[in-house]
């Protein structure tokens, strides 16, 4: 059909992984190698593949929820708390994200309760799935390992940690597995190489899905969930840039497949924020120079993450070239009016018109003359193509009502996972 893309899973979990690893520095290639340890625990088990498959995604999404970048420092501490609730928060969080997209229900199950300790399940008012223990094991031997030492002269030393905790923190039989994993050399250069990816996909887990565009733009609100929710002030960003961007391209005669495209490119466009520190996201006031080189950053983050995967070419470009701009003069790659697309082009435009219309902390949204001023003015400057904002300009009350509406929308979805968390957690 023609509105299906031929994708596969593993491809998706590994782009979404990768934005993951963009948090902070310490958790550079962190969810590779957790999934690795867990996946290959999981075969040594001889847990059924399908299971083996969840426990490997699982690794690849398990800090998805890691939202406060103050507290991963706290992480990569082998125990960081002795309070179950506190340990587990993020591990909620995930849960929260991901049970809602189908095809990671089953692997949110087992992110949920990914720092419950082996002895302590049976606390739980739930059950604690098997999966979640290997998970947590792989995790804390991954955080075990010094990346600046030769990864063989620790073996013993990791393994003596781990054992001391069998039984406690972690099931016998995971821990048995690992053990036996662990007399091989090659285990370890998996991980302190660049082929932890190579492995996994030498054992041809790999699916490929048949989905719509509308299958992709329920994974892109999954991921702009992710991008947007580290603070609230910006949870409506990319809605609103989506819907602004999607109803420009009908009324310039995309069709409906593209304008989909257009809706997925809006919700993903800051995917390389999760990159930059929360104190510029969320700062105040204008940049400093030195802020703003760092900002700069972002989307080029995004096009390289996004560019892996060949068939969401077009949308990574409508996505990742929203701040470049007609002169040349924009970032990161300083394309021109001929390097870039119409979709590219109603993307810039989008986010300029939201970003001045929204409400941020420090500022009410601009007025509708405001915002036309600034546009005309851009477009005038050949920032902005003269077409797409005269076009904005000329249905402005239709684009952005619509705009409202969603974004009003995305913070009451704002405010019940708030809700789910302080009355399902606490």
């Amino acid at each position: 059909m023609e509105n299906q893309i031929r994708i596969s899973l593993y491809d998706l979990v590994l782009c979404v992984a990768n934005t993951f690893d963009l948090t902070s520095p310490v958790l550079i290639n962190h969810h590779k190698r957790t999934g690795y340890i867990a996946f290959t625990i999981a075969m040594e088990m001889g847990l059924p593949l399908n299971e083996q498959v969840n426990i490997l995604y699982a690794g690849l999404l398990h800090d998805c929820g890691s939202f406060d970048t103050t507290k991963k420092k706290e992480l990569v501490k082998f125990k960081f708390s002795e309070e179950i609730k506190e340990r587990n928060y993020h591990g909620y969080l995930g849960y929260l994200l991901l049970k809602d997209y189908e095809p990671f229900s089953e692997v949110a199950d087992i992110v949920k309760y990914h720092h419950v300790y082996w002895s302590e399940r049976d606390d739980m008012q739930e059950r604690v799935l098997l999966g979640s223990n290997i998970l947590h094991l792989a995790d804390r031997i991954e955080i075990l390992i010094d990346k600046d030492k030769s990864i063989l002269d620790q073996v013993d030393d990791i393994i003596d940690i781990i054992e001391r905790e069998k039984g406690v923190m972690f099931s016998p039989l995971a821990v048995e597995a690992f053990k036996n994993l662990s007399v091989k050399e090659s285990f370890w250069f998996y991980l302190n190489t660049n082929f932890v990816e190579s492995f996994i996909e030498s054992k041809d887990i790999s699916t490929k899905l048949e989905l719509t565009t509308k299958d992709i733009l329920r994974l892109g609100n999954l991921l702009h969930k992710i991008i947007d929710y580290r603070n609230k002030f910006t949870a409506t960003h990319s809605v609103g840039v989506s819907i602004s961007s999607a109803q420009l391209a009908q009324v310039m005669g995309f069709n409906n497949k593209e304008c989909e495209m257009m809706k997925i490119a809006g919700l993903i466009h800051d995917m390389g924020k999760l990159a930059i520190p929360p104190d510029i996201i969320e700062k105040p006031g204008k940049l400093t120079k030195q802020e703003y080189n760092i900002m700069k950053s972002h989307t080029f983050y995004s096009y390289n993450i996004l560019n892996k995967i060949n068939e969401l070419k077009t949308i990574n470009e409508w996505a990742s070239f929203h701040h470049e701009r007609l002169d040349g003069s924009g970032y990161p790659f300083r394309l021109t009016d001929k390097e870039l697309s119409k979709g590219s082009k109603i993307m810039a435009v989008a986010d300029v018109f939201t970003a001045l219309s929204e409400d941020r902390p420090y500022r009410a949204g601009m007025s509708t003359g405001e915002v036309g001023r600034i546009l005309q003015t851009m477009a005038n400057d050949f920032k902005l193509d003269k077409e797409v904002v005269s076009i904005l300009k000329n249905n402005y009350a239709q684009i952005d009502s619509l705009r409202i509406e969603a974004q009003l929308k995305a913070e009451k979805e704002y405010t019940k996972f708030e809700q789910e968390i302080l009355f399902n957690y606490y």
